[in-house]
């Protein structure tokens, strides 16, 4: 048994150490990328989880659904912070104790639902998700910093905190230099922009979860991005269950989450299904999700 103690020791210092480390090559590749905090008013308390605490976790109604159906996972959930993404005119699941987010692809939209008191009781925030499709306006695809600065504006003056979701596919809406999606997206410092005008980032980086290295490296320089940009704003990474591609195991969710857990204040855990907003995806696979919670909670 002290054999064993000290075998998960040695290598839970080797994690930290590892994780130390790339974090600090990181922050020497961005050197000179610090800017001014964000813009706006008081904003409402952090998301960031008291340290020391699990990470906090974002999912969908129907994600949550489906994760609570285990008793180890409901459990587990209760003991860390929950936030219940929302589509607008959708009501939180009861006796589940999550917080309600609601979601948004468009400021036009988020606006509407805002002035017509639209969002549930006990809605804490809502989440900006621009993306290179039908559902933002291509405007917004353009100038997503510009985008997420009116919607943070909108969001304080109600007293709410503003997520943000950047997908990578905004890299290719402007010309410019070819290369993976997540390069370009430290490259043209979106994580660093979008930082300044938020009070949370959330890195959709689940295209990238089969390839645990590609994963970190993307997860920690962005993170690391955000933070120096503005160092109040709380990072999350993205994972799913279902991404375009190959299927993925809960081993791999968990690997990505073990890796980056360092890096950022907690996880979206996507359950999605095929359909508009997700034309290439796999179908649902609640299960890997349901693994992947019970493994790394």
């Amino acid at each position: 048994m002290a054999v064993a103690r000290a075998a998960r020791a040695t290598a839970a210092l080797a994690r930290e150490a590892w994780a130390v480390a790339v974090m600090a090559a990181v922050a020497c590749v961005l050197a000179g990328c610090s800017a001014p905090g964000p813009r706006g008013g008081h904003a409402p308390p952090s998301f960031t989880p008291p340290p020391g605490s699990p990470p906090a976790w974002m999912l969908t109604r129907a994600a949550l659904a489906q994760v609570m159906t285990s008793p180890a996972v409901r459990s587990g959930l209760a003991r860390t912070r929950v936030y219940e993404i929302l589509n607008p005119g959708q009501t939180p699941l009861a006796a589940t104790g999550a917080l309600p987010v609601v979601t948004f692809s468009s400021v036009t939209e988020l606006e509407q639902a805002i002035a017509g008191n639209q969002l549930p009781a006990g809605t804490r925030a809502v989440l900006y998700d621009p993306e290179a499709w039908p559902f933002t306006p291509a405007g917004e695809q353009r100038d997503p910093v510009r985008a997420t600065r009116q919607a943070m504006d909108i969001a304080h003056a109600h007293g709410l905190k503003l997520i943000v979701a950047p997908a990578l596919n905004l890299t290719t809406v402007r010309p410019g230099p070819a290369g993976p999606r997540w390069r370009l997206f430290l490259g043209q410092g979106l994580a660093a922009a979008l930082a300044r005008v938020s009070d949370v980032i959330e890195l959709q980086a689940q295209s990238l979860e089969r390839e645990t290295g590609t994963y970190a490296a993307f997860v920690g320089a962005a993170a690391a991005q955000a933070r120096r940009a503005n160092p109040r704003v709380t990072v999350l990474a993205g994972l799913s269950t279902n991404p375009p591609g190959a299927p993925v195991s809960s081993q791999q969710l968990t690997a990505a989450i073990r890796a980056t857990s360092g890096f950022v204040s907690g996880y979206w855990l996507n359950i999605p299904g095929r359909g508009p907003r997700c034309p290439a995806c796999n179908p649902p696979r609640p299960e890997i999700g349901r693994q992947a919670l019970q493994e790394t909670l």
